[in-house]
């Protein structure tokens, strides 16, 4: 039972929480794929697909969230989310075959799409307007550390322990996440009445996931472009499609309403999308440009990432006090100005530098990656009004997934194209360092977009006018 004097605080954290465990679940498994397919009997890149059928069930399943939240409360489907998480993870350490794997992470995968967008919902229905920023910041850190410490964690498991532990751990974590749901978040009486939009649902999900495979598949490719590209094709033919729906169905499955909303759009569709492509593609970069650049075994190239991460945690007590004593324009261009020059900073890198000034490097630039994270998220939902919250939070999810699987396609893409470009048969410290450069190039664009951001925006949540 739910307290009568709602926590924000406490709805927050046990938000972010879910999150975490969601998040931490996606990256995870990327250093245990040798381990499991030894165990099913195949190779790693035969396991592979239960971590794109992950990226491809959320994909299909985040246009309903938004709809389930309110028609059926967004806190039973919140716990609801948790929940199917939690068994889903327990069936993932229980399966007895590949295919009851990948079943099982689809499932998993399902459940994640809609703990995101609900959760923020929850978050943002139940803090008040001068608490958004902090709330907020707690809210974004899971994303910031999971998938830098997921890789390492994972690898610590499998050598220690066993694979099934990656998903185990799960189980408790998960029982613990729905008690809190149920005691701290309040219920609230559903707010849609409207029917299941299937059409919308069918078209915006089969955009997303031949998008998201699309993607996927274009950054392992090796030459082979025209199925990722076809699939890419699909998913934006589709897209317009599925928009065209929308704007002529009375109660559409997806709530563009948003996008009306200037601060929304910025941080939604163009500066903040951007700027995630850019900043995502770095956890995929760092650790495979230490092993295969400088020549470091995967456990320091783990400790490494971890100084990048540290930045992360570092940043997070500063970014409210930041944010209103200068305002978001100030912050979002000075910041993205800085994880332009940080992008730089991480190509420019060489085992030869005294370790201080890498270390410094990588502080730095997980620094500014967890203030541009908090900024943009926090943006986008200033000036969303109340009824537009729950559309708009799924809207941002899609967004945000998309962002994040281009931006690791984009450097695995770059990264294969300068190895052939110079016509070698294997990677090296030259092609990492021209793709950070353009990595940071897509930074430097988002900068620009900035300086389109009026000075009183978010002026409702920082009290900054100019």
């Amino acid at each position: 039972m739910s307290t009568k004097e709602p926590n924000p605080r406490v709805i927050a954290f046990t938000v972010a929480a879910a999150f975490f465990m969601e998040m931490l679940d996606a990256s995870i498994i990327t250093t245990a794929l040798p381990v499991i397919g030894a165990a099913f009997g195949t190779t790693a890149l035969g396991v592979s697909a239960s971590v794109t059928v992950y990226l491809v069930a959320m994909a299909i399943f985040v246009p309903a969230a938004g709809w389930c939240g309110e028609r059926y409360g967004a806190r039973r489907a919140f716990a609801a989310a948790v929940g199917v998480f939690t068994f889903a993870s327990l069936l993932c350490a229980l399966a007895p075959s590949l295919w009851m794997l990948i079943a099982a992470r689809f499932l998993q995968g399902a459940a994640a799409a809609f703990m995101s967008p609900v959760g923020r919902f929850v978050v943002l229905r139940e803090t008040p307007q001068n608490r958004i920023i902090e709330a907020i910041a707690t809210i974004t850190w899971p994303g910031l550390i999971a998938p830098v410490l997921g890789p390492p964690l994972g690898g610590f498991i499998v050598t220690h322990v066993s694979w099934h532990w990656i998903f185990l751990i799960n189980v408790p974590l998960g029982v613990i996440g729905i008690w809190l749901v149920l005691r701290y978040i309040p219920y609230r009486p559903p707010t849609r009445q409207s029917g299941f939009d299937l059409m919308g649902f069918v078209l915006t999900a089969l955009a997303l996931a031949t998008l998201v495979e699309g993607l996927s598949e274009l950054g392992k490719s090796q030459g082979g472009w025209f199925w990722p590209l076809l699939l890419i094709l699909i998913g934006l033919a589709t897209g317009v499609v599925a928009v065209w729906h929308t704007r002529r169905t009375k109660d559409p499955m997806l709530d563009l309403r948003a996008l009306a909303v200037p601060t929304y759009a910025l941080a939604t569709v163009r500066v903040g999308f951007i700027s995630r492509v850019a900043i995502n593609a770095s956890p995929f970069l760092l650790p495979l440009m230490f092993q295969i650049g400088f020549g470091m075994s995967p456990a320091q190239a783990g400790l490494m990432v971890l100084v990048y991460m540290g930045g992360n945690l570092l940043m997070k007590s500063a970014t409210t006090p930041v944010l209103r004593r200068f305002g978001f324009r100030r912050v979002l261009i000075t910041n993205a100005a800085l994880c332009t020059v940080t992008l730089i900073a991480c190509g420019l890198l060489t085992p030869d530098l005294p370790m201080p000034l890498i270390y410094a490097v990588l502080l730095t630039a997980g620094m500014s990656r967890s203030m541009n994270f908090t900024t943009v998220n926090t943006l986008a939902f200033a000036d969303v009004s109340a009824e537009q919250r729950a559309g708009a939070s799924a809207l941002a999810t899609m967004f945000q997934q998309v962002a994040m699987t281009l931006g690791v396609a984009f450097a695995a893409f770059a990264l294969g194209a300068s190895q052939m470009l110079r016509a070698s048969s294997s990677l090296e410290l030259a092609d990492f360092r021209y793709v950070w450069f353009a990595v940071a190039a897509l930074m430097a664009l988002a900068t620009a977009g900035a300086l389109r951001l009026d000075p009183s925006a978010g002026a409702t949540i920082t009290g900054k006018r100019h």
